[in-house]
Order: structure tokens, then C-alpha cells, then sequence
């Protein structure tokens, strides 16, 4: 007589204490996520940080269990990806198209496509999960993570660990939450700015050094030599392409404006045809193998399938098929609406039938694509790493090239726009089922590590996106109205960059009304190409040392506001590891760095969201100064500011991670 079953079956997992846990958790990292992947072009993972602080706040139930807590690091796990959608949605301000963000389309967009995502990828689990090798690198990380701190399985030393994690979080959202108010007083400045002269023939070139936590934050986390990359990008950049192309500008202009007017309509173009040409060869290096991959698993799968359907053990019930077809086949029907009523009320009216019909067919084929692309490059270099600016370059190609074969011929110049707004808007649908399949199969790993029922997870999953989905539209509007994006008419001083939003919406442009320099998309092309050669031949002669092409990219078309920090971190963060190689718990010490990053990540993310909304409505709430409200000294303390500033930021710095580093090293110790 067996006695496991019985418990096994019973254990708590999804439960309404899990669900309300994760969904808040995703509100909080979503709007995070959505204020720093504008600022930085970056999005950070949140599985992590949301498996600490529910293994922290769970521990006082007695019956919380490891799978438990898994559900609702599974849940939090859409902020990290559903926000992605930022890559594309933005570009519809970009063009001038929207003047805000409409919250029923926008969520919509959102929703059905991360549910199709979901759907997508539960065919795909036992391919690309259970019958496979792939490494799975932050499902595996995440999986430890749990094992170690949760439920039954917890030793006091991993519950002072845990407990230890969640102290990393909330003490690094503290610290750099209060710089960013203290920032907002302007007693700290944002950022250390100077431009100068490079030349006697007036060419011009200069740095923004921004004083973000968030940004220093994610340089620890993407490594040293995504952080060289950008600053090798950011070198090219403004070390030759801002001085070179200034002096065919107007040598009468301040030399801040003639710098920022110069990478913005010159070198910016330069870095998009470097990210392009970079995203297309990560998705080409990973062809042979997701064919490969895929052809084996399901072969694999083919050999396993006869006779265990009625015999499928708890870890591998999957939401029935029949349930999975009904759920793609109900989101058809309102995409299919949702792409009429746009091309309707975009004055395409007499070709809405193809518009919806082809555009239905389009997210279906090009979705599941794009999800078996996704899911196996997540599971091969993990969902961070997987070049989803590269999935949205080529989607939106092929959307545009799509309307200028079946659609443009038969309209008149004047809905040249309409089509670039409705090819932005249908990739936003594909790419949300792109990003949602790109993180799926890596929390069903996890899950399957941790002993997980698969199909608990995939209803997890469906709430994250429907919660995240809520969030995105607001968050969206308010960043909006409170800065702006770099290039829309009418931004101001401090609009955020939003590069991928502006690469793909040009791209979009480019191809259905040919208003673009292609030139200089061309010479980024070169230089791209020759970072490849210079990172495969380091590949090939060095196992340390690489030069990844796409962070190059983004160093050129992003402004140094938003890059030089990121290097400054993570020469930290690289220095901060070798450190810990030395102490009594490396591996602890090196997680608490990780996770006192993503703390200080969120902490500035979100009281940026708040800042925002005061910004958004100072004039309803009764300030005088609408451009910066709760400012306590004037624009003539500012030098002052970036010394006080900067000498206060690297202060904070030096004692958190030391703090983390002692904490590390007492864990376990009475």
C-alpha cells in the first residue's frame, strides 16, 4: 500500500492566497518593469525576487509548500515579459498616431495575445520540457531558489537565507526609492552632464552620467560583458559618430542642442541598423538548432505518447487539449474584431474583410512561429538573453511588406499612415504571444524541477497575463503625459528613449512609405557586422572574453543617460562576484547581490511611476512649479546637486553591498 499519492495529490498549490499574492506582486513589478524598459531599453526578470518575497510572506502559513510558492513566482513571472510589450506599443505615439494610450485596445492587445501565448506553449512542453536538454538556465536558477527556502523542505540555514533575500529587496527598493525622491527635490541631481568641443571645425560631443539606482542595478545584473559592449557602443557613438555628423549641422546652436539634435536624427538611425543586423544574426545562429531541437523532441514525444494518456502522472497533466483549442479558438474571434474595428476606424474601411481575415491568419501562423522560436531560444540561453527586439524587427517587416503587397496598391498616399499604425498595431499582438512563449516554458521547467502540476501552472500563468495586462495601459499613459518619448513632437527635457519602440516603428515607416535614410541604417549595418566578426572570433579564441553585438547596438542608439551607468554597474557587480569567490558562502553572497540589484531596480522604478502621476496632474493638485513640482531649490543649485549627488549615490553603493556581503556570510551562524 502506497501512502504518497494521496499527499502529493493534496498538497497546496494553486491557492486563492498564492493568486492574490502574485497578482499583487505582478502589478508592482509590471509597473516597474514598463517605467525602466522605457528608460533603459532594458527589462528586467522578476521569477527571482518574487520567489524570495513569497517564500518570506508564506513562511508563516504551516501548510505552504514549495509548489505553493511556485505558482506565485509563476504568476509574477508575466511582469517580466508581458511588459516587453513596450518594445512595440509606444510606436504608436512615435508616429503620431495615438495621443495616449487607449485602455480597452491596449489591454486587449495585451491579454489575448499573452493568453495565445499560453496556449501556444502547453502543445509545446513536452517537446521542448520534459522530453529535452535544453539547460533552461533561469528556470533551473529559479527551481534552486525555491528548493532552498520553501515550505517542508527548509533548513534554518535557507530560512535565514530566505529571509536574508527578502531584506536585500525591500532595504534596495528603500534606498534607491528615497535617492529618486530626494532627486525629484533637485537637492540631488538626476544626472552629471557636459558637452564641449572636439575640434577647432566646431564638432561637438559631451556625456549624460545618470545617477539611477535602476541603471546601475542592471548592469550588475546583465554581466561585464554586456556592460563593455554598451560602452564600446556608446564610444562609437559619441567618440566619433555625434562629432563627425555635427559638423554638418548648424555650428550656431548651444552645443548641448547641436550634440542631442545630432544623435537623434544622425547617430540614432546609425545604432538601429546595428540592433538590427545584430537581432538577426542571434536569430539566425539559433535556427539549426530549434529545427534540430524540435525534430527530436517530437520524435521523442511520438515514441512516449502511446498508451500513457490515461496513465499521465500528476506532474505531466497539461490544461486538456480540447480546453486549449476552444480558449485559441475564442481569441480569434475578438482579434479578428479588434483588427477591424482598427483598420475601420482608421479609414480603411473598405478593406477591413482583409485586414481581419489576413490579419487573423497572420497572428496565428506567424504567433505559433514565433512561440516555437521563442520557447526554444528561452530554453537555450534564457528568456533575458533571447533577442526579442530581433523576433519584433523581423515581425514587423513582414507585417508592412504584407500591406504594401495586398493593401497599399488599392488606397491613396494620403492612408500611408493608417498602414504603418496598423502594421505596428498587429505586430503588438504577435509580439505579446512571442514574449509570453519566451518566459512560458522557462516557469514550466521551473515547475517541473520543483514537482509542479503543469496544468496549475498554465492557469497561473493565464491570471499574470490578464493582471499585467490591466496595468500596462495605465502605466503606459501616465509615463506618457508625465515625459513623453524622445522624438515625439513636444517632449520634454526628460522623455524617455523607448529605443526599441522607435526602431520598429521607423522599420514600419521605412518600408510602407520610404520616408527613412537608409543610409545610415546602412553604415550601422557595417558596423554591426564587423562587432559580429570581432565577437565570433573571440568566441573562438577566448572562452571569457566576448563583445555581444546586440548590447553594442543598443550603446550607439541609446543616449548615454541611459548607458553609462549600466557599465559603472556592472564593473561593480563583476567586482562584487570575484569578491564573493573568495568568501565563506559564495554562492549566497552572489544571490543577495542579485537580488539587492533587483531591489533597488523596483524601489526606483516604482516611486518613478508615482513621480510621474505627480508630474501628470501637478496642475490638479495644486503646484506651481507642473515641470519638476516637488522641487525645494532652484535651477542655480545645480552644480552643487551633481556633486552632492554623485558623492551621496557612491556612498549608498559601497554600503549596501558591503551590508549584503556581511549578511551572506552570517547566514546560518547563531
Amino acid at each position: 500500500m502506497s501512502g504518497n499519492p494521496l499527499p502529493t495529490d493534496n498538497r497546496k498549490e494553486l491557492t486563492v492566497r498564492g493568486l492574490i499574492l502574485g497578482v499583487i506582486i505582478t502589478v508592482v513589478f509590471t509597473a516597474a518593469n514598463v517605467f525602466f524598459g522605457l528608460k533603459a531599453g532594458l527589462t528586467f526578470a522578476t521569477s527571482i525576487p518574487a520567489a524570495v518575497i513569497s517564500m518570506a510572506l508564506l513562511r508563516g502559513f504551516k501548510d505552504s509548500t514549495i509548489q505553493e510558492n511556485n505558482i506565485v513566482q509563476t504568476i509574477a513571472s508575466a511582469a517580466g515579459t508581458l511588459s516587453s510589450i513596450i518594445f512595440v506599443l509606444p510606436g504608436m505615439i512615435m508616429i503620431g498616431w495615438w495621443a495616449d494610450f487607449p485602455f480597452w485596445m491596449s489591454f486587449a492587445v495585451c491579454a489575448l495575445g499573452g493568453v495565445l501565448g499560453v496556449m501556444y506553449s502547453i502543445p509545446l512542453r513536452r517537446a521542448l520540457v520534459t522530453n529535452s536538454d535544453l539547460p533552461y538556465p533561469e528556470g533551473l536558477a529559479c527551481a534552486e531558489v525555491l528548493k532552498v527556502g520553501s515550505g517542508e523542505n527548509a533548513d534554518a540555514s535557507s530560512v535565514d537565507e530566505s529571509r536574508a533575500g527578502l531584506l536585500a529587496v525591500l532595504w534596495g527598493s528603500i534606498a534607491s526609492a528615497a535617492f529618486a525622491v530626494v532627486v525629484a527635490t533637485q537637492v540631488f541631481a538626476s544626472d552629471f552632464v557636459r558637452y564641449f568641443r572636439v575640434n577647432d571645425k566646431g564638432a561637438v560631443s559631451g556625456f549624460d552620467f545618470s545617477l539611477s539606482f535602476a541603471l546601475f542595478a542592471i548592469g550588475h545584473l546583465v554581466g561585464l560583458s554586456v556592460g563593455i559592449a554598451m560602452l564600446v557602443g556608446a564610444i562609437i557613438g559619441w567618440g566619433w559618430g555625434v562629432p563627425h555628423f555635427s559638423m554638418l549641422g548648424d555650428l550656431s546652436q548651444p552645443m548641448s542642442d547641436l550634440a542631442n539634435a545630432t544623435w537623434s536624427h544622425k547617430v540614432r538611425f546609425i545604432g538601429a541598423g546595428a540592433i538590427g543586423v545584430s537581432a538577426i544574426w542571434t536569430l539566425a545562429k539559433l535556427v539549426k538548432p530549434v529545427i534540430t531541437g524540435l525534430t527530436s523532441a517530437m520524435a521523442a514525444a511520438k515514441v512516449r505518447k502511446a498508451g500513457a494518456a490515461h496513465t499521465l502522472p500528476r506532474t505531466e497533466r497539461d490544461i486538456p487539449i480540447g480546453i486549449v483549442g476552444l480558449v485559441t479558438l475564442a481569441c480569434f474571434v475578438p482579434i479578428a474584431w479588434l483588427l477591424g474595428y482598427f483598420g475601420n476606424t482608421a479609414g480603411l474601411g473598405a478593406h477591413v474583410g482583409v485586414l481581419a481575415i489576413g490579419g487573423v491568419a497572420f497572428v496565428v501562423l506567424m504567433g505559433f512561429f514565433v512561440s516555437t522560436v521563442c520557447g526554444y531560444m528561452a530554453g537555450l540561453i534564457g528568456s533575458s538573453n533571447s533577442p526579442l527586439s530581433g523576433v519584433g524587427i523581423l515581425v514587423v517587416i513582414a507585417a508592412a511588406l504584407l500591406l504594401v503587397a495586398f493593401v497599399k496598391p488599392y488606397v491613396g498616399p494620403e492612408e500611408g499612415k493608417a498602414l504603418v499604425a496598423f502594421a505596428l498595431f498587429i505586430t503588438a499582438v504577435v509580439f505579446t504571444v512571442a514574449a509570453i512563449a519566451n518566459n512560458n516554458l522557462q516557469d514550466l521547467k521551473t515547475g517541473q524541477l520543483v514537482d509542479a502540476t503543469p496544468w496549475r501552472q498554465q492557469v497561473a500563468l493565464v491570471v499574470g497575463v490578464v493582471a499585467g495586462a490591466a496595468v500596462i495601459p495605465p502605466v503606459l499613459d501616465l509615463i506618457n503625459k508625465a515625459y513623453g518619448f524622445v522624438g515625439v513632437a513636444g517632449a520634454g527635457a526628460h522623455a524617455l528613449p523607448a529605443p526599441q519602440a522607435g526602431l520598429i516603428s521607423a522599420l514600419a515607416q521605412g518600408v510602407i512609405t520610404g520616408n527613412i535614410d537608409w543610409s545610415l541604417i546602412q553604415i550601422g549595418v557595417g558596423i554591426g557586422i564587423v562587432i559580429i566578426a570581432i565577437d565570433e572570433i573571440l568566441a573562438r579564441t577566448t572562452k571569457s572574453v566576448r563583445i555581444p553585438p546586440l548590447a553594442v547596438g543598443l550603446g550607439i542608439y541609446l543616449p548615454t543617460v541611459s548607458t553609462l551607468m549600466v557599465v559603472v554597474g556592472s564593473v561593480v557587480g563583476w567586482y562584487f562576484d570575484r569578491r564573493a569567490d573568495r568568501s565563506a558562502r559564495p554562492e549566497s553572497t552572489k544571490q543577495l547581490g542579485v537580488l539587492l540589484a533587483s531591489g533597488l531596480i523596483v524601489g526606483e522604478s516604482i516611486i518613478g511611476v508615482v513621480i510621474a502621476a505627480i508630474v501628470a496632474f501637478a496642475d490638479k493638485l495644486g503646484f506651481s512649479n507642473l515641470q519638476a513640482p516637488l522641487a525645494l531649490v532652484g535651477e542655480d543649485f545645480g552644480e552643487k546637486a551633481q556633486w552632492i549627488g554623485g558623492i551621496v549615490f557612491a556612498l549608498i553603493v559601497i554600503f549596501m553591498y558591503r551590508w549584503v556581503a556581511r549578511m551572506a556570510n552570517g547566514i546560518g551562524r547563531k
